[in-house]
């Protein structure tokens, strides 16, 4: 049967020759539409005098009808992504300002992961998330935007250390798990509280986005902090989100919160790509046959079927969690066999299935203008 994920599945088998990825995951696919037997989208190429490009549209639809049935339907709109002269030297037009610099212009994806309350594990989330990527082979990045109780540096093994500033006076991210990461946490001592107003939190926040040397990423992940506040309005004035994820604990005292943060996405014109139950169940290491629902059974995989959006997975409550955030080697890298560590691999897979499926269907998601009244 035709789906937009089998589509998407088996365009995955093609892979560019000479950047060694496929064309899903450099986001050449779009305007995806599936329905009644057909498939269409749009392949976007960078450079479209390549013998590449010239096959690319015979090998799509070569791979649908071997990976789907020769009754589907292909339809396939070949688009070019050149580069404007204006926009390659920086011209303006009239009045000769400079164009304003975008940041992260070398970063295809950021995934904000969100909680509408503290205590559910969203840093935990956000840590696992980004190792797992990363040991899939993605190229990624994961800034800790909660200035005032950053957690990134002590989950990463990596208190106490500084970043350098490059001869661009940009910063460059401190590397652990195959991670990029940046935090609040590496630039002020752990043992003081940051006693700071709105603005210099803003400030902070997009220094980190825009200061910063990432390179070329595949993933930037955002663990940002709980509620709907300065730090989530100045991320989504600053840069264009891909999407978020929202993390709840099963019980309806985190539920309610979490509804507030898919609508405040929602608001903004971010699409949530899924949503995450942490703690969802206990299981003693010595009984492995009970499972023991501490806060209550499902309740974040209900919310997500009551609001259209993805689920992406429950983690278990497991003392090795816990224990790997604290020693800052993540549950993923330390104990890959645990029931969390296979469960966060689940949540990366699904992560990246939605995120591409938002890439093909919809176009980028634009900076927000915050108006005031």
């Amino acid at each position: 049967m035709a789906t937009r994920e089998a589509v998407l599945q088996a365009l995955r088998k093609i892979e560019h020759p000479d950047r060694g990825k496929n064309i899903v995951r450099l986001d050449m696919v779009k305007n995806l539409e599936v329905e009644d037997g057909r498939a269409s989208f749009t392949l976007v190429l960078k450079e479209p005098g390549t013998a590449f490009a010239d096959q690319v549209e015979e090998a799509c639809t070569r791979v649908l009808h071997e990976e789907i049935g020769r009754e589907l339907d292909v339809e396939i709109e070949m688009d070019s992504e050149m580069i404007s002269l204006g926009d390659d030297i920086g011209v303006s037009g009239g009045g000769g300002e400079e164009k304003e610099e975008q940041p992260l212009t070398d970063v295809q994806n950021t995934v904000a992961v969100a909680s509408g309350k503290g205590g559910v594990g969203k840093s935990t989330v956000a840590a696992n998330l980004a190792v797992a990527l990363a040991e899939d082979g993605y190229d990624v990045g994961l800034v800790d935007t909660d200035i005032y109780g950053p957690s990134i540096p002590r989950m990463f093994g990596k208190e106490g250390h500084k970043p350098r500033v490059n001869s661009e006076r940009q910063i460059v991210p401190i590397e652990a798990h195959g991670v990029k990461i940046l935090s609040m946490g590496f630039m002020v001592d752990p043992e003081k509280a940051v006693i700071w107003r709105g603005p210099m939190v803003s400030n902070a926040v997009k220094q980190f986005l825009g200061d910063v040397a990432w390179g070329e990423l595949e993933y930037l992940i955002l663990d940002l902090p709980p509620g709907t506040g300065d730090i989530q309005l100045t991320i989504v004035q600053t840069i264009p989100l891909t999407g978020a994820i929202i993390v709840s604990t099963p019980q309806p005292v985190a539920l309610s919160d979490a509804r507030k943060g898919v609508a405040m996405f929602e608001k903004v014109d971010v699409p949530t790509v899924g949503m995450v139950e942490n703690m969802a169940y206990f299981t003693p290491p010595d009984r492995p046959d009970r499972k023991y629902d501490l806060f209550g059974r499902g309740g974040a995989q209900d919310l997500a079927a009551e609001l259209d959006v993805p689920f992406l997975g429950e983690v278990p409550i497991e003392q090795k969690v816990r224990e790997t955030s604290d020693d800052g080697l993540p549950v993923v890298r330390s104990y890959p066999e645990s029931p969390s560590a296979q469960a966060f691999d689940q949540i990366g897979e699904r992560t990246v299935e939605q995120v591409a499926l938002r890439n093909a269907e919809h176009d980028p998601t634009q900076k927000t203008e915050i108006l005031y009244r």
